[in-house]
């Protein structure tokens, strides 16, 4: 697994605060916490650490983010496995810049709204995937689109301009891209990114580091211990 700057990492979340400033979208005061005040938070953050809500920037372990790249934030989210957070649902907030792709990947347990908030156009391929984890190359996906049906072909390429929406169900596969920056929203079943993800290809979900500068902002999974 190639790893990622954190230059490049520091980069891509001061780029992404600005655009969705540009949109007048506001954050939570935790997503501007910096390395410093997180190492003064204590217990009362708890929620935050155990559901990994804060940024989270990944080239999925290729060593290619202008091409294969994400840029994350996860505003809310409950706990699959801890019973003591009662939320049912997850809220993300992604950036992608013009020619960035996702990889194609399925869900086990979430069904998701995958959003365009704002800017360029997402692109969106999608296919069933099959009993052994392959692309379902023969049978239509089904998907609803802003609350209206559609039937797709296998491998279809969905459009979605902004304000646009579409309903990804368990199991559906999906890849999507970004023609121009396009600020995307998710709103979701409780994320579970340690375990919840199928990958086409196996790639590796959170990137490996390379600390060539400090960290400007902590990533979710990054979090010091809470502050006895």
């Amino acid at each position: 697994m190639k790893a990622l700057k954190r230059s490049e990492i520091n980069a891509a979340i001061k780029a992404t605060e600005d655009f969705i400033k540009s949109f007048k979208f506001a954050l939570p005061p935790f997503v501007a916490w910096t390395p410093k005040e997180w190492h003064n938070k204590g217990e009362e953050c708890v929620e935050i650490r155990d559901n990994m809500l804060g940024w989270d920037v990944t080239d999925f372990g290729l060593g290619s983010f202008a091409q294969t790249g994400l840029t994350l934030i996860t505003l809310r989210n409950g706990n699959q496995h801890d019973p003591k957070y009662p939320k049912v649902y997850a809220e993300k907030l992604m950036v992608m810049s013009d020619g960035q792709a996702c990889p194609m990947h399925f869900h086990w347990q979430k069904t998701e709204d995958i959003i365009n908030r704002g800017g360029g156009t997402l692109m969106m391929e999608l296919w069933n995937s099959a009993p052994d984890g392959s692309l379902d190359r023969g049978s239509p996906v089904r998907v609803s689109q802003d609350g209206v049906a559609l039937t797709l072909a296998p491998g279809m390429v969905l459009t979605l301009m902004p304000g646009e929406s579409v309903t990804v169900t368990k199991g559906i596969y999906h890849s999507f891209w970004a023609q121009g920056r396009v600020m995307i929203g998710e709103v979701s079943e409780r994320n579970d990114d340690n375990a919840d993800n199928r990958f086409l290809h196996p790639l590796a979900r959170f990137p490996s580091i390379d600390e060539d500068e400090p960290p400007y902002r902590l990533l979710c999974g990054e979090y010091p211990s809470a502050r006895d």
